[in-house]
């Protein structure tokens, strides 16, 4: 398909604004007028920087086997690279997920809480204070890439009180975005700022087959003058889960896994846990058991997507130059604690996601177990491009050491994980038994979320460790501490039984990472050599662990 011009501001071809080729000493001249992409005898010398590749799907867990359909991707990118068994988001909800990923920040500093415009979710602010210097605003406007993105935006894009479908974000060149949430019919596309509508007929509007033919389009047409970053974000496996129709009849014999916390009572866990119904009823098993197997079937689609990505990389001679990043906005979980599907919870299932990335540089078939988060990819793609990162103010650090093999690398031992539960302060009328302000509610009176399901978390993980530590802003001031070596299923909370001190010294730990910006987020965790704690901070005159509190009103 031939490219459609680039969006409005973007580059166009033989104007002044789009970038062609030139000798080593200009090169090096406008690579300081930008900004320094790169560093001065790399660009003397004239080599080409990277391409970058940035593959997101949607609500796809790691660790109920999300990964397990996808056998060309892990072929074609976790064999040729590295795959991290350790990656989280900082929030287990698509916006303020896909917010992290764009900034590089906590949901703390971007303010994105939850899925909705009230919530920051691609409002007005978030347009005039985060977008400008998201990292593909910084890559197109200091490092003079081109930029490319098609699929699921954020969650509330495209609404007509926070610009509509005109509104193209600042540092697009070309910009192929969906109205709102994830479809696979009946939807509509902004296409450089121009609403373009398309109904159900799998040939020409089945969503990942299209967002993978105007990503072929776009290697084809581009400028191969500028390196370039594309951003590609598929529907899948979000609901409503509709598979392309000859994926619609695969895994048949497949069910949600019966793992040790499946369908079992959510002992000594926060309320919200607590109030599911265990056993669950046969119509929630079976629903659960339906969208698992719905969820596998759509990747097959992505599975195909990444195929032609990579083949059309190499055949026009730029695989070997670009790196391919693919993950995910956040887990999921089906049964789990008697839950029957969503995720906004803590747990594993919900936060940890795959990450799988192959590029120049990185040898195949590694695995790492260094402990990463959505919000190191924008540092690790500037740091790709040569940017400067003491020039932003994100939270995450650049993988790139990791992906080029670096030894004796200091790492962070601990990530932070904050979610503010969603839900209106009234009962819901289909569940007039349980409290107000619940949402997300099945059927049989089993809510996934709620107003006060609001909790923030310390992962850590050390040569000795392997803790989740989480308070909860509610009446109870709920904490749950989970030991992931010796129980990794998370049904045994340990807050009542640990050791007060290393629990003073969590819950300060996460105080701290609360309140981070930019480096502070980046200090030593508890279990690192440098970490410093002064139990003085941590206790009231009456003797009791100090917890942070948390504010009930969107950020």
């Amino acid at each position: 398909m031939r490219l459609l011009p680039p969006a409005p501001g973007g580059p166009r071809r033989n104007q002044p604004g789009h970038l062609r080729p030139c000798g080593p000493a200009l090169l090096l001249l406008l690579l300081l007028l930008l900004g320094g992409c790169l560093g001065a005898s790399r660009a003397a010398a004239g080599s080409r920087r990277p391409n970058v590749v940035l593959l997101l799907t949607d609500d796809q867990d790691e660790v109920l086997g999300g990964m397990t359909p996808l056998k060309k991707t892990k072929a074609l990118i976790g064999e040729m690279g590295m795959t991290f068994s350790s990656a989280y988001v900082p929030s287990a909800l698509c916006c303020p997920s896909r917010a992290s990923i764009l900034t590089g920040k906590y949901p703390h500093n971007h303010h994105v809480v939850n899925n909705t415009l009230e919530g920051n979710c691609s409002s007005k602010s978030w347009q005039k204070i985060q977008e400008p210097n998201t990292f593909p605003a910084i890559l197109r406007s200091m490092c003079g890439y081109q930029t490319f993105f098609a699929g699921k935006y954020l969650n509330e894009y495209g609404a007509p009180d926070a610009g509509g479908l005109e509104h193209v974000p600042l540092g697009w060149s070309y910009w192929y975005a969906l109205e709102k949430n994830s479809k696979y019919y009946n939807y509509t596309l902004s296409i450089n700022g121009k609403a373009r509508k398309h109904g159900e007929n799998y040939s020409v509007d089945y969503l990942t087959d299209v967002l993978a033919n105007i990503s072929l389009g776009f290697l084809d047409y581009k400028s191969n003058s500028e390196p370039f970053f594309m951003m590609i974000s598929t529907p899948a496996p979000h609901s409503p889960w509709t598979a392309a129709p000859q994926y619609q009849k695969t895994f048949q014999n497949v069910f949600a896994p019966r793992n040790k916390n499946f369908n079992i009572h959510g002992t000594n866990k926060h309320w919200l846990i607590r109030q599911a119904k265990t056993p669950m009823t046969n119509s929630s098993i079976q629903f659960l058991d339906n969208a698992f197997r719905k969820r596998w079937q759509t990747l097959l689609s992505v599975d195909d997507l990444v195929e032609k990505l990579v083949k059309r990389l190499e055949f026009n001679g730029e695989l070997n130059n670009t790196y391919i990043f693919y993950t995910s906005d956040n887990g999921y979980h089906t049964g789990q604690f008697s839950l029957p599907i969503d995720k906004r919870q803590l747990y594993e299932f919900d936060i940890k996601v795959p990450l799988l990335v192959r590029g120049p540089g990185i040898k195949p078939n590694q695995t790492s177990k260094m402990l990463v988060a959505n919000i190191d990819l924008g540092p690790t793609i500037l740091d790709i491009a040569g940017y400067n990162l003491n020039k932003t103010q994100m939270d995450g650090m650049s993988l790139l050491p990791i992906l080029k093999g670096a030894r004796n690398l200091t790492w962070r031992s601990d990530v932070l994980v904050e979610y503010q539960g969603e839900g209106r302060d009234v009962t819901d009328p289909t569940c007039p038994s349980l409290s107000p302000g619940v949402s997300q509610c099945f059927p049989d009176c089993v809510c996934e979320d709620a107003y006060n399901n609001t909790y923030a978390c310390v992962r850590t993980m050390s040569a000795r460790w392997n803790l989740q530590y989480c308070e909860f802003d509610d009446q109870e001031v709920f904490v749950e501490v989970y030991n992931l070596t010796a129980d990794p299923d998370q049904i045994t909370n340990i807050a009542k039984s640990i050791d007060p001190e290393l629990l003073g010294k969590m819950n300060y730990r996460l105080m701290m990472l609360q309140s981070c910006s930019g480096p502070t987020c980046r200090t030593p965790g508890v279990f690192d050599p440098g970490y410093r704690f002064d139990p003085r901070l941590m206790f009231s005159n009456q003797g009791s662990v100090r917890t942070r509190r948390f504010s009930k009103h969107p950020l």
